[in-house]
């Protein structure tokens, strides 16, 4: 093993020495920058194939990045699958005469590659590769791969074989297309993760004259190190011995192509400041640029209709509450507050422990009071069930009948009044109401009562006995009894709008909230606040994801934007729970007006997350890998003064970058237990 590693290191020092050593002839005549007449390519995985985040960051900055570039110079390079390309993509042959000799010479040989415009804003090329069609080429890469890097993988990874397979596709595609223009213009790729890292490390072994950025959105071993619960990740990450951690997991050859691709391009990127420090301790090469990921902000006309939303989706929340609180509605709608998690199963690190623990004491201090706020605490986020929680579902079965009952009889009551009224005559209160309308009241009300407590799950859970959120809310005695002030519902599956429970999709879930609570141990960018940012909503983060540094390099005071960032990594999980219950406390005192205020506040920040302004961060790498391999064409970023900043968010203060106390280097990090 120590023989294969040593040969590894080998070849990925002589790709940083090619790479920073070569010296390409000038392409004649090209533009200043990456706008011009530069052709960008964008590979990944999650082309047109939605798997994770990855898709939600290049689908939604390809408007920007059109606009940018020009719908010419821009095309996008992914896997091709029926069921997703069906829909997604109008197929059209390519106008190019070089494109359309590059995908024609990979056809005769058996490639099945599909052309066409991505349907969505902005409409894109893509070539997408069917992988399928070059199955049998297998082995024959395998053995080349090895003869070139030394990496090897086991015959069970399938993963690993698509990634390969894909990869060889990408580098044919990208050698022929190089090929074909014939230095009649420059060209830049641009590779998302390890699954796409094999067509970069290729390109640089053949040194295809070709400009490679490569983005780790959240290296491979860091997620599985994370996943253990007595590594202490960020204390421990600059002593891990990297080679021993990733074979012991069994991913020792997904860790060389990742770590390969870092050292393989010219330009390595990470999506956050968190990540940088994470990319370059695991995979031992220094981050050029940071490109954090950007969401498309819709701006309303009046502030009014941004408020309105809010007010109609927690109406929606409220009809769920009743039916599912049937019984315990003790409490009023007018004065409770929604919290809400969500996001993958990952109980310590998505902070969904310090959640619970927070939510338990800011009970104890909402009874203490005397309080009358409630507060509703949903935690979504999708977990093995098998089928809907009956107790569940009957409450909303009650809740329908009630109001059934009530419409029809609000129906006779208004036909009853309109009738005295036409004659001129008053309407009788005491004949209004028929005998009948009173039973079917009193019926319902009786049917309402029950004696067990509100289900705390609205699906049964297949191993409800070992489930993280169920130990945690058994340990801190959160069951939704009537003298708890914090109610609590998971719900353990996505929110979907014909779900006979919540019926609403996600986003307007959270338009209808009062506030986000993502105080994540393991972020390296951080959707979820992000979309609270970008829809009103406050939220709480972590100073160890990567929005949360995103938005404490950039504003002044965010908490009092609604944008509550937690410190974790120089604090102890004691004081950050307590932290988070005082902002919860907080949070509870302010009236109405003072949350609409935040609100509007809170949105006015989501000019900070907008692809129009972090779009310039793509385009600056890209920059900086075309200055290198083209030097005399290509202006090199760093070197250009007055270079184009990010703007902050509208009427929001500016700050420099924090400085970071040099005192606190050797300050222990926040370990991963309560």
């Amino acid at each position: 093993m120590s023989t294969e590693i040593d040969a590894l290191k080998d070849a990925i020092n002589k790709m940083a020495f090619e790479r920073d050593g070569e010296k390409t002839p000038a392409v004649a005549s090209q533009p200043e920058d990456v706008r011009g007449n530069a052709m960008t390519l964008e590979v990944a995985w999650e082309v047109c194939n939605k798997v994770g985040g990855i898709h939600t960051v290049i689908k939604s900055k390809v408007p920007e990045t059109v606009r940018n570039l020009g719908v010419d110079n821009y095309m996008c390079l992914g896997p091709y699958f029926e069921k997703t390309a069906r829909t997604d993509v109008e197929e059209a042959e390519p106008e190019s005469k070089e494109l359309r000799e590059t995908v024609e010479s990979m056809r005769s040989r058996g490639i099945k590659v599909v052309v066409g415009r991505w349907l969505t804003p902005g409409a894109p090329m893509v070539i997408l590769f069917d992988i399928e069609s070059a199955r049998d080429q297998l082995d024959a890469w395998r053995k080349d791969l090895w003869s070139a890097v030394r990496i090897g993988f086991p015959d069970d990874d399938k993963e690993c074989e698509n990634a390969v397979l894909f990869g060889y596709l990408v580098a044919w595609f990208i050698g022929e297309y190089v090929h074909r223009l014939d230095n009649k213009r420059a060209l830049v790729a641009h590779f998302h993760e390890w699954l796409a890292g094999v067509g970069l490390i290729l390109a640089a072994i053949r040194k295809i004259h070709v400009a490679t950025v490569f983005t780790t959105h959240a290296t491979l071993l860091g997620r599985y190190l994370c996943a253990d619960k007595d590594c202490d990740f960020y204390n421990n990450l600059p002593y891990f011995d990297m080679d021993k951690e990733a074979g012991n997991r069994g991913i020792y050859h997904r860790y060389c192509l990742e770590r390969a691709s870092a050292h393989s391009a010219h330009v390595f990127t990470t999506v956050s400041q968190i990540t940088s420090y994470e990319a370059e301790n695991i995979l031992k090469r220094k981050v050029d640029y940071v490109l954090p990921n950007g969401l498309n902000v819709v701006k309303f006309s009046a502030w009014h209709e941004f408020q309105n939303r809010h007010a109609t989706s927690k109406e929606k929340i409220n009809d769920f509450v009743k039916g599912h609180f049937y019984g315990h509605m003790d409490f009023d709608l007018d004065k409770t507050l929604y919290f809400f998690t969500a996001g993958r199963y990952e109980f310590i690190n998505k902070g969904a422990d310090l959640y619970l623990e927070s939510l338990a004491r800011l009970n104890f201090e909402l009874q203490q009071e005397g309080s009358d706020v409630t507060v509703v605490a949903f935690i979504i986020m999708p977990a093995k069930t098998t089928n809907f929680n009956v107790d569940a579902l009957q409450g909303q079965a009650v809740m329908k009948r009630m109001k059934d009952t009530v419409q029809e009889i609000q129906h006779k009551i208004t036909t009853k009044m309109l009738d005295r009224v036409v004659k001129g005559e008053l309407p009788d209160v005491q004949t209004l109401f028929d005998n009948e309308d009173v039973i079917a009241l009193k019926r319902d009300i009786l049917s309402a009562q029950r004696d067990s407590l509100p289900p705390v799950t609205t699906h049964n859970l297949v191993d409800a006995e070992n489930d993280d959120v169920l130990n945690c809310l058994r340990r801190i005695k959160l069951f939704n009894n009537k003298h708890d002030r914090v109610k609590v519902v998971f719900h353990p599956q996505f929110l979907n709008s014909s779900s006979p429970l919540l019926p609403m999709d996600y986003e307007e879930f959270v338009r209808g909230c009062h506030l986000g609570v993502f105080p994540s141990y393991y972020e390296p960018w951080g959707y979820t606040p992000a979309e609270c940012t970008v829809l009103g909503v406050p939220s709480m983060t972590s100073d160890l994801s990567g929005f949360g540094l995103f938005i404490r390099e950039r504003v002044e005071d965010p908490k009092s934007y609604g944008i509550y960032v937690i410190d974790r990594r120089y604090k102890s999980p004691e004081e950050s729970v307590e932290q988070m219950k005082e902002h919860m406390l907080n949070f509870c005192h302010l009236n109405r007006r003072g949350r609409i205020n935040l609100r509007n506040r809170t949105e006015r920040l989501s000019d900070l997350l907008g692809w129009k302004e972090l779009e310039e961060c793509y385009l600056t790498a890209r920059l900086k890998a075309l200055s290198t391999v083209w030097p005399d064409e290509f202006q090199d970023p760093e070197d250009k003064s007055g270079f184009k900043q990010r703007a902050s968010a509208l009427n929001s203060p500016k700050l420099p970058r924090l400085q970071r106390n040099p005192a606190d280097d050797g300050a222990p990090l926040a370990s991963l237990t309560i």
